[in-house]
């Protein structure tokens, strides 16, 4: 292909770019300057590091939950609109809570359509029915909290002005977008039988026959191998098939669509930026796990959670740490891998975490507390000889003479350690421990309360 042609394809994916950002069939003035000034012979002006690293961890974001949106429909079975009951412990994302029993779905609605929700009657334990957009945002919450006059029955959940007839005792939410995520959490407690049974009678049923489009087709990556500058070539298809609900991200955006005429436009930039994504942008990004939010005895407590408003930053994060994590009005997260000190866990040591009598986990929740381990590259649940996985409050736990409560984080269990009170850890490996409170307390709320810290035994 001579030079002449090679710009004239450049200019032409430019111009698709654009227009496949911009959701029309004319392209913005921006993309036709882009166009033409490659295919006159002079690239656009080349974009800043800064900006590629913003427009990076922006769209990631977004393709971290087409990433498992793909998964969902091609691995796990899912059907638009139909619900799945999992057996506990049965989900293949990031971080899930092992105290409940999750039922999952993807629904689809329209401007006629509405998916209609049936939720029994759950009284003494937790549970929500939780509403995620295509950014891993909460945009809705079924549970008595929220509807105190309407804790079951019947929930329609519509898209946002749409005309289907509903059933006078359903309660209608709208949605901001005509296809959603869904979590449906029954507090497993004391009585798994029983939690089991509640988390089937949630059903769902379709008002009508609601218009789908696709599921986006955007390229696989792992977690140890996130894309580089090819995050790029789904731009369009990323920003087109969601809209973000939070005010204020079009200059964002507007970095996207320039590092993408960017790449578009020659090989030498698209090999820049690549550079610039996996020597800075990514290094970075990964180090910020545990240097952003807010850190405490070595915890860290994300900046914001579920509903991230500007905080696209956070919002990436949580998608790649912990995907469909739900609002603090819900559940507050605390997440270490380094002991009180800031170094690294190790597996192969032992661990302990001291609550004194007046700061129990349990005297800050009102429904309960538990923590996890998972590992450092996929935040997945570590196996272990025992099938232990957590320790929550149906632990059999032990507390010391003065009412304190010691945990402890180790291969094997320590001779000292009550057997309830000890998590296995995986040998010679760096792991992640997310402790979770649920229905917190005004202290947990306000950043006044945060565990203990770790304290490696020597």
């Amino acid at each position: 292909m001579s030079i002449s042609n090679r710009a004239v394809g450049a200019s032409v994916l430019a111009v698709s770019m654009f227009a496949g950002l911009a959701g029309c069939s004319n392209p913005p003035a921006a993309a036709l300057a882009a166009a033409s000034a490659v295919s006159s012979g002079s690239a656009p002006a080349a974009v800043s590091e800064q900006d590629i690293n913003d427009a990076y961890i922006y769209l990631l974001g977004r393709l971290l939950v087409l990433r498992q949106q793909q998964i969902d429909f091609r691995k796990e079975g899912f059907q638009w609109n139909r619900i799945i009951h999992r057996d506990v412990g049965g989900v293949s994302w990031a971080n899930p809570n092992l105290d409940v029993a999750y039922s999952e779905a993807w629904i689809a609605v329209d401007e006629k359509t509405c998916t209609v929700f049936s939720v029994p009657a759950i009284k003494g334990r937790y549970y929500t029915i939780q509403f995620l957009n295509g950014w891993g945002e909460t945009v809705a919450n079924i549970n008595e909290r929220n509807y105190p006059d309407h804790p079951g029955g019947e929930f329609a959940m519509c898209l946002k002005g749409a005309t289907a007839a509903l059933s006078p005792n359903a309660r209608r939410i709208d949605l901001p977008g005509k296809t959603s995520r869904v979590l449906a959490r029954v507090e497993i407690g004391a009585d798994k039988k029983q939690a089991i049974a509640l988390q089937h009678r949630i059903t769902t049923r379709i008002t009508g026959t609601a218009t789908i489009a696709p599921v986006p087709a955007t390229p696989a990556f792992s977690n140890d191998k996130l894309p580089g500058v090819e995050a790029f070539d789904s731009a369009a298809v990323a920003l087109r098939s969601e809209p973000d609900i939070n005010p204020g991200m079009e200059p964002i955006q507007a970095k996207v669509r320039a590092v993408s005429a960017a790449v578009a436009s020659s090989l030498a930039e698209r090999a820049r930026v690549d550079k610039v994504i996996r020597e800075k942008t990514l290094p970075a990004f990964l180090q910020s796990f545990s240097t952003a939010g807010t850190i405490r005895n070595g915890w860290n407590r994300p900046a914001t959670i579920g509903k991230y408003g500007s905080d696209f930053q956070t919002r990436t994060r949580i998608n790649l740490g912990g995907i469909w994590a739900n609002s603090t009005d819900e559940v507050v997260y605390f997440k270490t891998d380094a002991d009180g000190t800031g170094t690294k866990l190790d597996g192969g040591n032992t661990y302990t975490i001291t609550f004194p009598k007046d700061e129990l986990p349990a005297r800050h929740v009102k429904y309960f507390w538990s923590v996890i381990a998972v590992d450092a590259k996929n935040f997945r649940v570590i196996p272990n000889a025992k099938n232990r996985f957590l320790i929550n409050k149906q632990s059999r736990l032990s507390y010391g003479e003065d009412g304190s409560l010691t945990l402890y984080f180790a291969p094997a269990r320590p001779k000292d350690a009550p057997d309830g009170n000890w998590l296995p850890t995986p040998k010679g490996k760096n792991y992640h421990l997310t402790f979770r409170l649920y229905g917190a307390d005004q202290p947990v709320l306000s950043g006044e309360w945060f565990p203990a810290p770790l304290v490696k035994r020597n």
